[in-house]
């Protein structure tokens, strides 16, 4: 899938909501070389109630419903196009971040198509993704010589835990994704899965 496009969407309803916001799910990895089997779109925002009423334009702008999907999570919010083909979730407040300052001071500034993203750093991406998947069963895999050697596998680093969590998280996402995508009509199927061509239209 192609994000260009649909962070220069973001980028634009965020400006002109005068919303600062910075990328922290794994489109923030993506951009950072980490191999991720789907893109999510996850901002951290600075708490105020001026900045939740701005959620409200950035919905209005995407053509999108906002929705707290967990009502025990106050701080979290979601931004759902009304195709389910864009689903944005926004947040004041995420484990093992105390800082938006502290994150944003460590943040990449990426440019796509004349508009400026703030990507959280790929260790505070990490962080967080570790955070939000507890791993009961982590992969360590073991070599060849380990196997024939009957050794016990060396204990993953919190790194890996940090990345099978990414992967695991993202994998989830893709399973949700494609059931969107299956309830809809199916000459809207396929949408997410085309790309634009310089001189424009799509193919798969």
């Amino acid at each position: 899938m192609d994000a260009a496009p649909r962070l220069v969407e973001i980028a634009d309803a965020f400006a002109d909501a005068q919303l600062e916001a910075i990328l922290i799910g794994s489109a923030g990895a993506a951009l950072q070389g980490a191999p991720v089997t789907t893109i999510e779109f996850d901002f951290l925002y600075p708490p105020s109630a001026a900045n939740e009423a701005k959620l409200r334009k950035v919905a209005q702008t995407l053509g999108g419903h906002l929705s707290q999907p967990f009502p025990t999570v106050s701080t979290l919010y979601r931004i759902l196009s009304a195709d389910n083909q864009l689903q944005i979730d926004l947040t004041s407040q995420v484990h093992g971040i105390t800082s938006f300052n502290r994150l944003r001071s460590q943040a990449a500034r990426v440019e796509i198509n004349g508009r400026t993203i703030v990507v959280a750093s790929l260790a505070d991406i990490l962080k967080i993704q570790g955070q939000r998947t507890s791993l009961k069963t982590p992969r360590h895999p073991m070599s060849p010589n380990q196997l024939s050697k009957n050794k016990t596998p060396r204990p993953p680093t919190k790194r890996e835990l940090a990345l099978e969590a990414m992967r695991q998280a993202s994998e989830a996402e893709l399973t949700a994704l494609i059931r969107r995508q299956l309830a809809l009509p199916m000459n809207k199927r396929t949408n997410f899965l085309r790309l634009r061509l310089p001189n424009g239209g799509s193919c798969l």
